[in-house]
């Protein structure tokens, strides 16, 4: 996604992947992610060409509240979508804990009242200098832990963590420490989800593509609706 507009610019980096468009067929709920950069957006019309969920950029480090993400989460809501918001880290400015509770101060919480998705982390490539923002691989896990427990201490669910297979292993060394309690969210714009990191044997969310019908980055979640809706009661 794209830090100035959703989850980071990772066209150029994805697309080296072998990109192609998306199966023709999938039965799995659909949705998108958007922020600010997409400017208007009509929930109604997302319903309407099939969409089940959203996720909304929230917040990133500790210094940015997405501007639009009021109204696109009341517009979702009104529309029956499912929804949540989703926190841009940028681990060298502060730590999980400080970057959770400011994404739990600002939209990123959970109810268990079966519309809400789980706060979702951005981890990925840093848009302005080094890939793991200075981190070790150790430091980088730590970081995670830190922002996954407070997350979990403060609504009782962990958070979705949105990344690339190449960061992960980049920058955390492939940790598996996450597996059993995070639900992944993998980004690869290709015809297929290609390896994920270590540990996950599925993911719960892809995003497949940076544009596309809806607006927004476009996502598919993996297995049926009311999958999707027994993850927003937790």
């Amino acid at each position: 996604m794209k830090v100035s507009t959703g989850l980071l610019t990772l066209s150029a980096v994805l697309a080296s992947s072998n990109a192609s468009p998306r199966p023709a067929k999938r039965d799995n709920p659909q949705g998108v992610d958007i922020s600010a950069y997409q400017g208007t957006v009509d929930f109604d019309s997302l319903v309407a060409n099939g969409l089940s969920f959203v996720y909304i950029k929230a917040t990133e480090g500790t210094t940015y509240v997405d501007e639009n993400f009021s109204d696109y989460y009341e517009g979702a809501t009104n529309a029956g979508l499912i929804r949540g918001g989703y926190h841009f880290a940028h681990p060298s400015s502060s730590s999980g804990a400080t970057q959770a509770n400011y994404f739990l101060a600002n939209g990123g919480g959970w109810s268990g009242d079966g519309i809400t998705l789980p706060g979702a982390l951005d981890i990925e490539y840093n848009p302005s200098g080094d890939e793991c923002y200075g981190l070790s691989a150790s430091e980088m896990v730590s970081w995670v832990q830190d922002f996954s427990d407070t997350y979990y201490s403060n609504t009782g669910v962990y958070p979705v963590i949105y990344t690339t297979t190449d960061w992960w292993t980049t920058c955390t060394g492939n940790s598996a420490a996450f597996a059993s309690t995070n639900p992944l969210w993998i980004a690869r714009y290709s015809s297929s989800i290609g390896t994920l990191p270590a540990g996950w044997g599925y993911t719960t969310f892809w995003q497949y593509a940076d544009s596309g019908a809806n607006p927004g980055d476009q996502d598919e979640f993996n297995g049926s609706l009311q999958g999707l809706k027994n993850l927003a009661l937790g």
